[in-house]
């Protein structure tokens, strides 16, 4: 029997029903409750997010078969044949469930269609053969895994759909023309079918897992992370960073900075002998004079025969079952503590571990979570640290771990990619490993530029590895102990190709920083697949060797030794070489010549409807007060749209209103290129004056604003010393451009007048 009861189906089976609602337009949930049960959500929810607001279900029970439908898309459920039937928008089928019977075992079985791609479940461990790509097939555990794995029970496809199962764990079977999920933790299998483009399934995904919150602005920049250091080199390195101008933001330490094997919370606070400016705020009052942070591992074991080992015994805090045994390290015996268990959680950020932060260590570098059978073990460890710090500071959070559980990302949450190898075949194999995370949602992925492991990169390596490391998310070197990961350490070459790319990274911190901003509102990061925005392009559906980042830039790093040449291929629209200037037409494959000598080139490509702001490349983030921010336009018929996004870069008051976010967008139209400002939104006030807009295209004859024909001049220069806006006209790489200074932080309408 099924009945409609405010806007749910109800089924009962028996003892058992089946409840069938909307939660959201695009998102549908199937919850099974047997005798009844209706379990709590697991952490793969995020329970405290408001519900959703939307137009009113419409409902339907017509001829055996009930029907809810919103705009998004409509469920049917057929009494006769015991049936569910998910049609998208456009009323097209995309899953059909079969064998209702079988939910009463924990088992889903999705029909879908047999050309559909299917993506997510999880990525690849450090160790794991990556040839696979990112489409997904097969027998396959939804699980956080270790060594930098990626999973949630989470599989989706570019045909428009994606299923959620609310569990902490469970085995899918990705069949031609079947989905089959075993749901191996819930009696009561609880899930959720999510509609639209792969933006809008991944931002349906945010609204169901959590939003992210921002990281820090300095953490758009460069990490260095090191073991074996002490606070002399420290401020050693940070000198020749600084005397160099090779920008850099983080430094990471390892074991070194602890008091690692020493009573009394050892664990959680300086080692006095290799930093002794440590605990009494010297070192950090050094690092903040030279713009930098410092960050430190953290392990989730404590030693046993300590003051904080016998606190875990009495409170019964250790994993169950778990036995002591030697530290790698410290050679004492030690057992991990189970940040599933509260108080446990409640422990960890103890007064020693609040002292350390207060007196520098102002972020999260977490180890070796990930080698217990708990999905949530590390999910929970950073939960323990975001939560405490936020309870004590206004300073954001920063972390990286070495696995990712879906939810995780609620906690200011990075994942890197463990503990991988050296070399060119490590570090191709990156690609399809970033990818693969962020299909699962670790939208902030990171991982060892250089390599961990199997010793010391070659200087051709290491170029190739910064300039690859500076198109992904989170940016930062690392090495095994012993090894060093500046760019001076491989020679003037390698060091010049490196700075270049780190350089060219802190220019688009901007344009960047606006898009962290973007993935804690829709849910999709700087990085996404190509096949993000080109879902149906088969060209793209399994492509690793190249990736959007942000909108506007696609970039496919070398990867090979020695390569003289290398096949991009383009999608559909056109694209302009972000070094050379030349147009390409998009939908092939372009061949282009790298150099093998100096390892300067990065492919990089610009689509056309570009508005990508830029900055001047600094030392670190916020060295200098931005004034005026440049913003290359490359105007399309189709209109495009930017939004700049800053704020204070440091605090959460972006979560009480204290942000600038406005809108600039361009279209071509004949003769005419027209942008528009916004009205700024937040109540932030950044430094920020004028933007500098580089309109690329045919020359302009006249520009204009809603008061009249703006004024020119003679040249940039003379433009950029006058007090106001105004325009000109030139050349630069990319051909004919024209300048156009326009106040920032207003609403505004310009026209360029161009020659036919």
């Amino acid at each position: 029997m099924a009945q409609i009861v405010d806007h749910n189906i109800t089924i009962d089976l028996g003892a058992n029903r089946l409840s069938i609602r909307f939660v959201a337009p695009n998102i549908v949930q199937v919850h099974y409750k047997p005798d009844g049960l209706d379990s709590a959500p697991t952490l793969v929810i995020d329970s405290d997010a408001p519900p959703s607001t939307f137009e009113q279900v419409r409902d339907e029970d017509n001829a055996g078969v009930i029907s809810l439908a919103t705009d998004r898309g409509s469920v049917h459920w057929d009494q006769q044949k015991r049936q569910l039937r998910i049609e998208d928008a456009q009323q097209r089928s995309v899953l059909l469930q079969t064998d209702i019977d079988s939910l009463q075992h924990g088992r889903l079985n999705l029909e879908h269609g047999p050309r559909d791609a299917l993506y997510g479940i999880g990525g690849y461990n450090a160790t794991a053969n990556a040839s696979a790509g990112l489409l997904r097939s097969g027998h396959l555990p939804a699980t956080a895994g270790e060594q930098g794995h990626a999973g949630a029970p989470f599989v989706w496809s570019t045909a428009g759909y994606g299923v959620l199962l609310d569990s902490d764990g469970a085995r899918l079977s990705l069949k031609p023309t079947t989905i089959e999920i075993d749901d191996e933790v819930r009696k009561d299998p609880d899930y959720y079918i999510v509609l639209g483009t792969p933006a809008e399934i991944f931002g349906a995904l945010a609204q169901l897992s959590g939003h992210t919150p921002l990281f820090p602005k300095w953490a758009m920049g460069f990490t260095n992370s090191q073991w074996g250091i002490d606070q002399k080199e420290l401020l050693q390195i940070v000198d020749t960073y600084r005397a160099k101008h090779i920008p850099i933001d983080n430094f990471t330490l390892d074991f070194d900075w602890k008091a690692w094997g020493e009573d009394d919370y050892g664990e959680f606070r300086w080692n006095v002998t290799k930093f002794p400016d440590g605990p009494n705020g010297k070192l950090k009052a050094e690092l903040d004079r030279r713009g930098i942070h410092l960050t430190g591992i953290m392990k989730p074991r404590v030693h046993v025969d300590t003051v904080e080992g016998r606190y875990a015994t009495a409170h019964d805090l250790w994993r169950h079952g778990e036995q002591a045994t030697p530290d790698y390290f410290s050679h004492k015996p030690v057992k991990d503590i189970d940040f599933d268990k509260p108080a446990a959680r409640a422990w960890f950020f103890n007064d020693a571990l609040k002292h350390s932060f207060a007196t520098g260590m102002v972020g999260w570098w977490n180890d070796e979570a990930d080698n217990t059978p708990s999905n949530t073990q590390f999910l929970n460890m950073q939960r323990t640290l975001y939560d405490g710090q936020r309870a004590i500071s206004n300073q954001r959070v920063w972390s990286i771990n070495r696995n990712f559980w879906l939810g995780s990302q609620r906690y200011a949450y990075g994942l890197w990619s463990g503990d991988i190898p050296t070399g060119f075949a490590s570090m191709a194999d990156q690609r399809g490993r970033m990818l693969s995370a962020i299909n699962v949602g670790a939208m902030q992925w990171g991982m060892d530029g250089g390599g961990f492991k199997d010793g010391t990169p070659t200087p051709e390596n290491y170029a190739r590895w910064i300039e690859f490391g500076a198109f992904t998310p989170i940016f930062r070197v690392h090495g095994d102990f012993g090894q060093k990961r500046q760019p001076w350490i491989y020679g003037p070459i390698a060091e010049k190709a490196a700075t270049d790319a780190i350089r060219l990274r802190y220019t688009l911190i901007p344009y960047i920083y606006s898009y962290e901003y973007q993935r804690r509102v829709n849910g999709v990061g700087l990085v996404r697949p190509l096949l993000f925005d080109w879902p149906n392009d088969p060209n793209v559906r399994n492509d690793v060797d190249a990736w959007m980042f942000g909108e506007y830039l696609l970039v496919s790093p070398v990867v090979e030794q020695g390569q003289t040449s290398k096949d991009v291929y383009l999608p559909a629209g056109r694209w302009t070489d972000w070094f050379s200037g030349k147009a390409y037409q998009g939908g092939q494959t372009v061949h282009l010549a790298t150099d093998s000598q100096h390892w300067g080139d990065i492919p990089l490509f610009i689509r056309q409807g570009a508005i990508i702001p830029t900055q001047p490349s600094m030392d670190y983030v916020g060295q200098q007060p931005l004034t005026e921010l440049s913003v290359d336009v490359f105007p399309d018929t189709l209109r495009s749209t930017f939004d700049y996004y800053d704020d204070d870069g440091n605090t959460y008051d972006y979560e009480h209103g204290a942000y600038f976010s406005q809108s600039l967008s361009v279209q071509q139209q004949g003769n005419a290129v027209r942008v528009e400002t916004t009205a700024p939104a937040g109540s932030f006030k950044p430094a920020l004056k004028f933007y500098l807009l580089k309109i690329h295209g045919d020359a302009a004859t006249m520009v204009s604003s809603a008061s009249g024909a703006m004024p020119s001049f003679a040249s940039l220069d003379a433009l950029q010393q006058s007090q106001g806006e105004g325009w000109t006209g030139g050349h630069d790489r990319y051909g004919t451009v024209t300048w156009v200074r326009v106040n920032a932080a207003v609403a505004l309408r310009i026209t360029l007048t161009t020659r036919p």
